[in-house]
């Protein structure tokens, strides 16, 4: 278990990654930024849930290698990206998949994490929905723009809400494999966010 979390944990830390990239290639920035933007990307949401839950060393420091993986990403996206990208349609597409993929698998090591550490369930749920996030958020941020979590926009906490909320009950009420809560959750989040991004799924108020 402790194997898949961990593979969980670095897939979402690359899929955030990536999306930090885009974004601050996307907007001018130099291999200092763009390092930057993917560091606090892939790593926000994880160190505001350890220090939420109490836990250390924080994640990215424990596994050193994190930090020197995001480096080697930054330094091949400027090598591959020599000349400066815009938000057009294909790229707005990548940017939409991977965060949605990363929102899914975060929010699901955040719950997990919060209930490995005795954290009441519904807690565990909201901490899942930061971990999931946060990252996000300051990326949006750093980048000068609106954070999709302020705006009214597609559904996106909800989304980390759902699929953390699907994954507090099966732990909790059900007798599964731990995979299938895993997996099931992060479907749930990841196709909560394609859906509403296809449709235009709001919340009106």
């Amino acid at each position: 278990m402790a194997a898949l979390l961990n593979t969980i944990e670095i897939l979402g830390i690359f899929a955030f990654a990536i999306t930090g990239i885009i974004e601050a290639r996307c907007k001018q920035m130099d291999i200092i930024g763009t390092y930057a933007v993917a560091m606090v990307t892939a790593f926000g949401g994880g160190t505001l849930r350890d220090v939420l839950i109490n836990r250390y060393p924080l994640f990215w420091m424990e596994n050193y290698n994190y930090p020197i993986f995001i480096l080697a990403l930054s330094v091949v996206s400027i090598i591959i990206l020599r000349r400066q990208i815009g938000f057009s349609k294909p790229v707005l597409i990548l940017l939409a998949v991977l965060d949605a993929l990363g929102l899914g698998l975060f929010t699901v090591i955040g719950v997990s994490y919060a209930l490995s550490a005795g954290v009441f369930w519904f807690n565990a749920v909201l901490i899942g929905v930061v971990t999931g996030v946060f990252g996000g958020v300051m990326r949006d941020v750093i980048c000068n723009e609106i954070p999709v979590f302020f705006k009214q926009s597609q559904l996106y906490a909800t989304c980390s809400f759902s699929g953390a909320l699907l994954f507090a009950i099966m732990i909790n009420y059900f007798t599964f494999d731990p995979t299938v809560p895993l997996f099931s959750s992060i479907f749930l989040t990841f196709a909560l966010r394609v859906i509403s991004i296809k449709y235009n799924i709001q919340l009106k108020f």
